[in-house]
């Protein structure tokens, strides 16, 4: 992958202020998921403002495509086209009378034609979950409702990179995972994802590089292995190890568990358990993983094939899948880290159902394949529709429901 960001030496210091950065240098890769990490303070949102542009540094350059940003009007203009910023507070970004014209406030300023407008604001809408609200006046959306408003905004530029500040900041926990969720489904589709966070749980399991700030200045970059694994380098930042990270340093220092790669997430813990317990392959009865595209499927299809399989644990991800099941009154067991509960059913002889938009099929089987080639463990995974297919060869993979 090549650079398609870069941060070469930057200062910055506010108007009558202290300075906020020191010489941070850093570059981020096309497709990657990126958490800057660190306390309150520690330059995130500054540094952040540099991703298009909204402050320019004291000292050294931002490169966008190897190119040093230039601040004059038209060139930041082709700047905003490629890196999409999404503000911690959405109400600064949504201020027309409807939600519609917000999101085509930008299209608008590009000079697209209405009929592009409404096309580019239509397929905004859809993939962030709020079709159907075009004429909602902003200030009465729910808070994860005016969130992803912003964000359908920064979508109908089609960015290459998705900047969020903080965002998952005034979120509830369901709000939070729904949100992750659409992030992963961008970055399924190509989209460079940056975040700023000091919410370790979250960098920890989602992101692929972690850059680590405090006091303006870079700490470490590297996965979340490497930041995290290290207590001296998580304490020398104010923050603290990720939970289930602590648990796994804990399980393996009373010799509970082998020392293998570090856990990031309850199902992998659960699979370091399982070497100390695991029972016999006979004595195991593995569930089965049915993968549902959403995109694929008719609406009638899918209620009729969970009816003729009773039992099953349903799961949804992404927003489209979960809006079919809230109006189709689809109950759902799981709405977040929902393959990995799939997987975690599977380990207890249940089957699941994963409802998912088309382009989050290939990382269901990824994910579950990555599990059975790390654990030994083989789940067979199902597709509903015909039409899917499997790039997960190492999984058991099968055509059409379990009887």
């Amino acid at each position: 992958m090549t650079n398609l960001l870069e941060f070469d030496n930057i200062h910055y210091a506010y108007p009558n202020c202290p300075a906020s950065l020191f010489s941070v240098t850093f570059s981020i890769k096309k497709g990657a998921r990126v958490a800057l990490v660190g306390p309150n303070g520690a330059g995130k949102t500054t540094l952040m403002l540099m991703c298009n542009g909204v402050l320019e540094p004291s000292q050294g350059r931002v490169l966008l495509d190897g190119e040093p940003l230039k601040y004059d009007n038209r060139s930041l203009r082709e700047v905003r086209k490629k890196v999409g910023m999404v503000f911690q507070n959405s109400d600064t970004q949504l201020f027309a009378p409807t939600v519609y014209q917000d999101v085509a406030f930008g299209p608008h300023n590009l000079g697209m034609e209405p009929d592009e407008i409404k096309k580019v604001v239509t397929r905004a809408l859809l993939e962030v979950g709020l079709a159907g609200y075009e004429k909602r006046p902003p200030h009465q959306l729910s808070g994860g409702e005016k969130k992803r408003a912003a964000i359908a905004g920064t979508l109908a530029m089609d960015p290459e990179i998705l900047v969020f500040d903080e965002p998952t900041s005034s979120l509830d926990p369901a709000g939070a995972a729904d949100l992750m969720e659409l992030l992963d489904e961008l970055n399924a589709k190509g989209a460079t994802i940056i975040i700023s966070t000091h919410d370790v749980e979250l960098a920890y399991l989602w992101a692929d590089q972690i850059i680590l700030l405090n006091k303006g200045t870079v700490l470490h970059m590297g996965t979340p292995e490497e930041v995290f694994t290290d207590p001296a380098l998580v304490t020398s930042s104010n923050l603290r190890m990720p939970a289930v990270l602590e648990l796994y340093t804990e399980l393996v220092s009373r010799q509970m568990v082998k020392k293998t790669e570090s856990p990031k997430s309850v199902l992998q813990l659960v699979s370091s358990l399982e070497q100390n317990f695991k029972k016999p392959e006979a004595e195991r009865i593995l569930g089965t993983i049915t993968v549902c595209d959403v995109d694929a499927t008719g609406t009638e299809e899918i209620k009729a094939w969970i009816a003729y399989h009773p039992g099953l644990r349903c799961g949804a991800m992404g927003t489209r899948a979960k809006n079919l099941a809230e109006r189709e009154s689809i109950a759902l067991d799981f709405t977040y880290g929902v393959i990995d509960k799939g997987i975690l059913r599977a380990l207890v002889g249940e089957n699941s159902v994963l409802l998912t938009p088309a382009s989050m099929v290939p990382h269901v089987f990824l994910r579950v394949e990555t599990y059975c080639r790390e654990s030994g463990n083989r789940i067979a995974v199902v597709s509903m529709n015909t039409k899917t297919e499997s790039p997960a060869p190492g999984a058991m993979t099968n055509r059409g429901p379990t009887e």
